[in-house]
């Protein structure tokens, strides 16, 4: 499993997990809330980034922005923590 920090907070987080099932902190930023400046300001910051996502594409298309921490999928769609993330982007 790999691991991304969580923001400045020094707690590392797997880089998928189910929604439900981490510690959220309240002052997260949600990547789909935010424009890319709040996204680089919150990383600068140290505030942490996260992204939902329910399909294999929007779990890359998340992780491809290197301030996300962590890609929450449903718990319907469990298997996405799974990915072969380097298979999905290299083929």
């Amino acid at each position: 499993m790999r691991e991304r920090w969580l923001g400045a907070t020094g707690v590392r987080v797997p880089e998928i997990a189910v929604e439900g099932e981490l510690d959220v902190p309240e002052d997260v930023l949600w990547l789909d809330d935010a424009t890319v400046d709040q996204v680089h300001a919150a990383h600068e910051a140290g505030r942490p980034v996260l992204a939902r996502a329910s399909t294999p594409e929007g779990v890359k298309t998340a992780l491809a922005h290197p301030e996300v921490a962590c890609v929450l999928v449903p718990p319907g769609r469990r298997e996405l923590v799974d990915l072969d993330l380097t298979e999905l982007t290299y083929g």
